[in-house]
């Protein structure tokens, strides 16, 4: 029987774009995960809940190694995306994080044009031979992130002269230019209005077509339209995982029931 649960087990991963197995992380003396092994599909919208500080950030932030820039950061486990050892020795974090993108709480262009904003990573990763690629890196990437028609006319004017569901938009065609296949979204919308933060899960949902999306979010709202997958967190150990609906409308967890109802958070 060990032995089948052992097979099962190697299938799931081999079939998951992200496995995670016993992941803890600590800071200094500060236990902040405990033991998360997760399965994250390609191809869909994982939503991670849980009360403010329960650990959903840290735990995103370990899938392309961001916690590696914190000294006092320690990560024990397994975390193999398309079966392959994040953080194996050999794995140079800077061309991780080119296939695993991450989009911030607060908007944050970097202070050039909406064209190098873009270009950058692209750039950096040598992924265009001549200013023609680069170009159509560019459109493409501001595609993705549903803002061309809007920028077209302005590529060479300042990024963070963009309103900020705008910005925010231009972060996400950032992320995407490296052609990336995990999208990390750490909070997305907090920081914008209800119409920029329609358009953003608008574009969420269209951009799961090619990647695999994690997003960190504290409205339950947010996680029930645009996630099909849901995790629940609280201090610092994963609750509950499994299909939004189920997770939201029949919850096995107790303490998940008590946080989508209000009871705690």
């Amino acid at each position: 029987m060990n032995d089948m649960k052992l097979a099962e087990k190697a299938v799931r991963m081999s079939e998951a774009k992200i496995s995670a197995r016993d992941v803890n992380v600590f800071y200094g003396d500060t236990h902040a995960i405990k033991d998360v092994s997760v399965d994250i599909a390609d191809r869909t919208v994982t939503a991670f809940i849980g009360p403010s500080g329960c650990g959903k950030s840290t735990f995103l932030r370990c899938l392309n190694r961001m916690n590696d820039t914190i000294d006092i950061a320690r990560v024990e486990g397994e975390i193999r995306i398309d079966g392959q050892d994040i953080y194996d020795p050999s794995i140079d974090p800077v061309q991780l994080r080119a296939k695993v993108g991450m989009v911030f709480q607060k908007p944050n262009p970097f202070p050039k044009s909406i064209y190098d904003n873009v270009a950058y990573g692209p750039k950096i990763h040598g992924l265009a031979r001549s200013k023609a690629d680069l170009d159509e890196i560019v459109e493409r990437a501001l595609r993705r992130g549903a803002l061309w028609e809007e920028a077209k006319d302005r590529l060479h004017q300042p990024g963070t002269g963009l309103s900020g569901g705008q910005q925010q938009r231009l972060c996400i065609a950032r992320a995407v230019a490296t052609e990336p296949e995990v999208l990390l979204m750490d909070e997305p919308c907090s920081a914008l209005d209800p119409i920029a933060t329609a358009q953003v899960e608008e574009l969420i949902d269209d951009l799961r077509k090619n990647y695999s999306v994690v997003i960190v979010t504290h409205s339950m709202q947010q996680a029930a339209r645009v996630s099909q997958k849901t995790a629940f967190f609280h201090l610092g150990n994963l609750v509950e995982f499994g299909e939004t609906g189920q997770i939201f409308t029949n919850p096995k967890d107790r303490r998940t029931e008590s946080y989508i109802t209000g009871r705690i958070g």
